[in-house]
């Protein structure tokens, strides 16, 4: 009896105890509280970007499914009517799916891709940047009652159905024209004009690239629906240029012309301003011609004959002397890292040249050291060696400043660009004879050239460039003052 009495007891404890167990108060453990999981599929909804856009196209993807990516690394790049905008990731995860291709139009709201969330992000953050799917399928009923119907509003990567022209209705066929792969892309702007003239996007036929409609479609479309006209079908002139494939030819760049795209990028880094002066060059054309006509009878240096060119040289050179800023060169104090302004002792102008490899810029070493003729020997040096592809890079480097004579070609003006390490560039354009009056009031022939100085603004400012333009002016168009500062 006491063993029958006992098992029951035993038995009625363990019953009691799985209870217990089974309502989650057994008092041999404690429920254990967890966060949430870490890894997450959710979709990365497109967020609203400002002004009312509600739609975006999307111009590139820079992820692809099962890509991994970081906090804020971009993930596509969409363009509204008004500006193109890169879309980065608030959370680092797997991407697993792309709801749109390069070239769909992606609305303000919708799930833009999906992301497997690895990493630790707060419920509140989480909603307001991925939403969800109950907030979605809300905002797509309100969107629907407040929306055109789904055929004008249709996706752009389901297959487009053909539209037949009712008797009364001005809307042609699609068959008639074959449309161009992106017929049914237009910007936000367009769609909304093409709502308030109530006009399907789909049964116009877009002048665009590749058959997107413009703005000027709709409204040509909506007159000649209006008046009561059939829209024209196209000549087989335009559908030729419309199904012809344009040839293209890949060549790479010279070796010029990659050291040429180099220099430019980063030369057109600065800051530039153009200063522009026409100056005289009749007294220095007739100092020039007498010149020659010694030089034709006894040559100097095997040189027979003078250009400008070595009397613009050493006009630039005693204008460095002058304003030694124009000289210089812009660096960074290793010690502060601030900019500073390193100026030059020596007059190392670059003449820019066209050579049959391109165009090539040799240096004319220690200028202020030369005559117009030690100038005039140097150039016919540079000038054989750069014909013959021969210049070294002793020849090519060490520049200071630099003359650019576009006007040996043709035209009169130029902006040229400052080239690395130096402040400013002169171009020098075509020389002209105008009618102009003389001191007794007559009209007399005047020869005339443009100088045009482009000045890197973030060390020079107009008044210093103007004043140094003004000596280089002054000594071209009096070449006798030029003599009494030779050395």
């Amino acid at each position: 009896m006491l063993l029958q009495r006992v098992t029951r007891v035993a038995l009625g404890e363990v019953s009691n105890f799985h209870r217990i167990w089974s309502q989650g108060y057994s008092p041999l453990c404690r429920t254990f509280h967890a966060s949430r999981k870490s890894q997450i599929v959710k979709p990365f909804l497109l967020a609203d970007i400002g002004e009312g856009i509600r739609e975006c196209e999307i111009i590139q993807w820079f992820v692809e499914p099962e890509a991994q990516v970081e906090e804020w690394d971009k993930l596509c790049e969409v363009q509204s009517d008004k500006a193109s905008v890169e879309i980065t990731s608030r959370f680092a995860g797997v991407i697993k799916k792309l709801h749109y291709e390069a070239g769909d139009m992606a609305k303000v709201g919708k799930a833009l891709l999906d992301i497997d969330i690895q990493s630790d992000v707060n419920e509140k953050d989480l909603a307001e940047l991925t939403g969800s799917v109950e907030a979605e399928e809300s905002q797509t009923q309100t969107n629907d009652t407040t929306t055109l119907p789904t055929n004008q509003e249709s996706s752009f990567n389901a297959p487009e159905k053909e539209v037949t022209s009712t008797p009364g209705s001005a809307a042609p066929s699609l068959k008639d024209k074959p449309k161009g792969k992106h017929a049914s892309l237009a910007t936000p702007a367009v769609r909304h004009l093409s709502k308030e003239f109530k006009v399907d996007i789909t049964e116009i036929h877009g002048t665009g690239r590749e058959g997107r409609v413009m703005k000027e479609d709709v409204q040509q479309f909506a007159r000649q629906r209006d008046a009561g006209k059939s829209v024209p079908k196209p000549s087989p002139a335009s559908t030729l240029v419309e199904t012809t494939k344009q040839n293209e030819t890949v060549v790479s760049l010279t070796n010029t012309q990659s050291q040429m795209f180099k220099s430019m990028t980063k030369a057109l880094l600065k800051p530039h301003f153009l200063y522009a002066d026409e100056l005289d060059f009749s007294k220095l054309s007739e100092l020039r011609s007498r010149l020659n006509k010694g030089l034709q009878t006894s040559p100097i240096k095997d040189i027979a004959k003078l250009s400008f060119l070595p009397f613009i040289v050493k006009a630039m050179s005693i204008c460095l002397d002058r304003f030694p800023m124009i000289n210089a060169r812009v660096d960074e104090d290793p010690k502060t890292g601030k900019p500073v302004l390193i100026h030059r002792n020596e007059h190392n102008i670059g003449v820019a040249m066209d050579t049959p490899s391109g165009l090539l810029v040799p240096v004319i070493k220690n200028a202020s050291s030369l005559s117009v003729l030690g100038i005039a020997a140097e150039l016919i040096r540079l000038q054989a060696l750069a014909s013959s592809g021969k210049l070294s890079t002793q020849d090519l480097t060490g520049g200071t400043i630099t003359l650019s004579n576009i006007g040996s070609i043709g035209g009169t003006y130029v902006s040229p660009v400052i080239v690395e390490k130096e402040v400013a560039i002169l171009g020098v354009g075509k020389m002209r004879t105008i009618p102009a009056f003389g001191d007794n009031g007559q009209v007399i022939p005047k020869q005339v050239c443009n100088f045009s100085w482009s000045a890197d603004h973030r060390v020079i400012d107009g008044a210093t460039m103007a004043r140094a333009a003004e000596v280089v002016k002054d000594l071209v168009e009096n070449p006798d003052s030029m003599i009494l500062q030779l050395r």
